[in-house]
């Protein structure tokens, strides 16, 4: 399950995705950060099993949390199997099937929206899952 984490860091450097593992036993994987001097948001990645007690460790800290239920979305009609996503996509997100048609891995995205930017034809977007 993949958490949008946002964190002020007004008083101090506090690593607290570090302490979230040590103190729960939950491997985190970091899938995008942007932090600063003054804030940060990170995108990490948690077994399903573990969500709750990671939000609510990471709450304790401090930080916000979102469940992240966006997704990558390809509209079908739009896509004209360029392939301008498959050349931007640091997660490898995209690829030709043997028809070269385009295919999207959506689990491997992390959400930076760079295909997003890039797509000619508009044919890639944010699904929110209800």
């Amino acid at each position: 399950m993949k958490l949008l984490v946002t964190f002020s860091r007004k008083e101090g450097k506090k690593p607290i995705i570090a302490q979230v593992v040590r103190d729960t036993g939950v491997l985190v994987n970091v899938e995008r950060a942007v932090i600063d001097s003054s804030e940060g948001e990170a995108l990490i990645d948690i077994p399903d099993e573990s969500c709750r007690v990671v939000k609510d460790k990471l709450a304790d800290l401090g930080a916000s949390v979102r469940i992240l239920e966006e997704e990558i979305s390809l509209d079908e009609n739009e896509c004209v199997d360029c392939g301008a996503c498959i050349s931007i996509c640091p997660q490898e997100v995209f690829s030709f099937d043997e028809e070269f048609r385009l295919r999207v891995d959506a689990k491997r995205c992390v959400l930076c929206g760079r295909c997003i930017e890039i797509c000619p034809h508009r044919a890639l977007s944010r699904r929110i899952e209800s």
